[in-house]
């Protein structure tokens, strides 16, 4: 009886280990030799359990590893829930059931992988990589999609090997990243001498090239910088704490804050961008009664670029929207966008008339859910010869969804409130994929973000300026970098399908091959 609790609690807690410091592969830590550790690990552990042909048991190794990678870096989800008394008694469940869920993507992914005749060859190798990163890739679309944290992030701070992102893209690059992790497999388990050196020798020539590939194509685009014409870029990082928000009759003096801190020059044409959530209290009607203070500090010359919610009145029903507006020195606006993809509880309640009878609310400012934009477009300032794709928080960590001609433009600007995070490893996260939809798209990324991290990231994923989420300041942009339209910001998601379909075909006549 008691060897039998042993070997369940033995299943249960090596892959939630392996998952717990495989998490430390990813930002802020970066130690990525650990996943040629770790994932060779899991995948001969699932072996290993196969043999005792219990399908639950190759399915509570996903999990737990799942559970045990999203609880520790993840973890900080839950500090959103500290801000008012209503939400604090839902922080252990958030807690355990976040990446309970998410843990269950991996269960699915080591039970439809035990399936197969696995053992320690290059088959299973493939077997396991297609399986694993067509889960992920779902995990990134099911009910709305949280591509949050993909391993293939561990490679953040190696920008010449993300370079591939620009032809692939992040789900394809995640497939191969996978199996790169898994040949330790066959390199240390393997018996014959030749075969290790073969493989270990074919890994080399992997990271070897595409560190190469990326190094000159740094190096060949570097004189592809142009100036601004007649007008500069501020960025406004100001660092209002979340706190500040439910405190009543402050708008004023926060006002007054993100003005001082601008410094406008009347003289200079300047576009200024503020980030979400800097007046999370007050709406755009509101933000008018105001007019007279941006209208003296600000001049015609100036353009203002900021977060705010928005209302209307649509079919004889209010509408509120997360928006991203532009206005003039005089609050008049000039365009707006409304965010597309609104994050569950924090902008909306999924199920709102039942949470709603049980007293619960949207976890961000004000009662009502957020209403869903309907479309994103290309924003034009023709005066100063300036378009921009604009992106609310979250939407940057789409791979592929950004859907514009992006090729009429070379700014993607990205707006954020990041306090929700708090002080933990969050702000960095969300940072680090902003870096990876830079390069994907070849699009200077200008992000402005309040308690994040805000930078000015160029096409190659570079960071050109930046200012920690424990820092507030400004950024001056007088530069940027031009580059053509990338194959993936051509194609898109596309290329991962024609991945999938070469492992499987790699797969197919491997099992030919063994037949004969």
């Amino acid at each position: 009886m008691i060897k039998k609790i042993n070997q369940k609690l033995y299943y249960w807690f090596v892959p939630l280990l392996l998952g717990a410091i495989t998490s430390f592969s990813l930002t802020p830590y970066n130690f990525i030799v650990i996943n040629f550790i770790t994932f060779p690990l899991l995948l001969f552990f699932l072996i290993e359990i196969k043999k005792k042909k219990s399908i639950w048991l190759s399915f509570i190794i996903g999990w737990s590893f799942g559970i045990g990678y999203f609880f520790s870096n993840i973890y900080w989800i839950v500090y959103s829930l500290t801000f008012e008394d209503i939400f604090k008694p839902f922080i252990p469940i958030a807690l355990i059931l976040i990446p309970s869920f998410l843990g269950l993507f991996y269960g699915l992914a080591t039970l439809l992988a035990s399936q197969f005749r696995l053992e320690k060859n290059f088959l299973s190798i493939l077997i396991f990589s297609v399986i694993f990163a067509t889960i992920e890739f779902i995990r990134g679309f099911f009910l709305g999609g949280f591509p949050w944290n993909l391993i293939v992030y561990s490679w953040t701070n190696y920008l010449n090997s993300l370079q591939i992102l620009s032809l692939i893209g992040t789900y394809s690059f995640n497939l191969i990243s996978i199996t790169i992790f898994l040949f330790p497999l066959v390199i240390f388990f393997k018996k014959t001498l030749k075969f290790k050196l073969i493989s270990f020798i074919f890994l080399l020539l992997i990271l070897v090239s595409n560190h190469f590939y990326g190094y000159q194509k740094i190096k060949n685009s570097n004189n592809f910088y142009k100036e601004l014409n007649d007008f500069n870029l501020k960025v406004i990082s100001p660092k209002i704490s979340i706190e500040r928000f439910f405190e009543p009759n402050n708008e004023e003096i926060i006002i007054k804050e993100l003005i001082e801190l601008s410094n406008p020059n009347i003289l200079h044409k300047t576009i200024f961008i503020f980030p979400e959530g800097a007046l999370a209290g007050v709406n755009f009607d509101q933000l008018k009664n105001f007019k007279q203070i941006f209208s003296e500090k600000f001049s015609q010359s100036h353009i203002i670029i900021m977060g705010i919610n928005t209302e209307k009145i649509i079919d004889s029903s209010n509408k509120i929207y997360n928006s991203m507006v532009v206005l003039d020195n005089k609050l008049n606006l000039i365009n707006e966008y409304n965010k597309i993809k609104l994050v569950p509880f924090g902008e909306f309640l999924p199920f709102e008339k039942f949470f709603k009878s049980i007293g619960l609310r949207k976890i961000s400012f004000g009662y009502e859910s957020f209403s869903k934009g309907n479309k994103r477009n290309l924003i034009f300032l023709d005066d100063l010869n300036f378009n921009f794709i604009p992106l609310i928080c979250y939407e940057i960590i789409y791979s592929g969804k950004i859907n514009l001609r992006s090729d009429e433009t070379d700014f993607i600007i990205n707006i954020s409130e990041d306090g929700w995070f708090g002080n933990s490893i969050g702000p960095q996260q969300h940072f680090s994929h902003s870096i990876f939809r830079a390069i994907e798209e070849g699009k200077n990324i200008i992000r402005a973000s309040n308690n994040g991290v805000s930078a000015y990231i160029d096409g190659n994923g570079l960071i050109v300026n930046m200012l920690e989420s424990t820092h507030k300041g400004v950024m001056e942009i007088n530069n940027y970098k031009s580059l053509k339209k990338t194959f993936f910001s051509k194609f898109g998601n596309n290329i991962f399908f024609y991945f999938i379909l070469f492992y499987i075909s790699l797969i197919f006549f491997n099992y030919k091959k063994r037949e004969r």
